[in-house]
């Protein structure tokens, strides 16, 4: 496998951050404006924990934890947060920008399908590459996290001659914030049961 190869799959791979968000906030909703989804019944968290391998080293981009045999092994872990800033006071002049803007986010990660997921996942690679990944959900399951509802979703991937891509994403519910931990690996990488491990500490409180 090239150094190119590796390098567009590490690339491919920060475009997951940018997947994950629209598939959670659900776009950008023109001229109505929509609020937030804070739902009331959602508990209150403020801090996730996991414990990455010892052989992951920090990436360039915040949250990113790459193999420390990189290039030769291109497996990945990400970790990201969404922060829908409805536990923040406003400034009176922030506020009156809120009501004048044309559009509002809305938050629907509570009512994320596997439908929603794969069919947003599926239009950013195939934008991204230029081609059909064939992107396919193989499992989504609700789950919950210390009291915590969210999701995990295996799916994979694959362009062209490439090795296809495997993703373990684990989605976490709160009222005020969305944690996701985003596992990859190439077909030839062999740390499925590492990943598994992690996973295994994920903790929210």
């Amino acid at each position: 496998m090239n150094f190119s190869s590796l390098t567009e799959k590490i690339k491919v791979f920060l475009s997951v951050f940018v997947a994950l968000v629209l598939a959670a906030v659900a776009g950008v909703f023109a001229t109505e404006a929509i609020d937030s989804l804070a739902a009331d019944d959602l508990g209150t968290a403020t801090q996730c924990s996991f414990i990455i391998p010892p052989f992951f080293v920090p990436g360039e981009e915040p949250g990113l934890f790459i193999n420390d045999s990189y290039p030769m092994e291109s497996s990945s872990i990400k970790f990201s947060f969404y922060d829908n800033g409805k536990d923040k006071v406003l400034t009176n002049r922030e506020k009156l920008e809120l009501q004048n803007a044309p559009y509002r986010i809305e938050d629907m990660s509570a009512n994320l399908t596997k439908e929603i997921y794969q069919e947003t996942m599926s239009e950013v690679y195939n934008q991204d590459y230029g081609t059909d990944v064939s992107f396919s959900v193989s499992s989504f399951d609700k789950k919950t996290f210390d009291g915590f509802p969210g999701y995990r979703i295996i799916s994979d991937f694959k362009v062209g001659e490439e090795p296809q891509i495997h993703q373990d994403v684990y989605i976490i519910l709160s009222k005020y914030r969305t944690f996701t931990i985003t596992y990859q690996r190439a077909e030839d990488d062999d740390c499925e049961a590492v990943f598994e491990e992690s996973a295994a500490t994920i903790h929210v409180r």
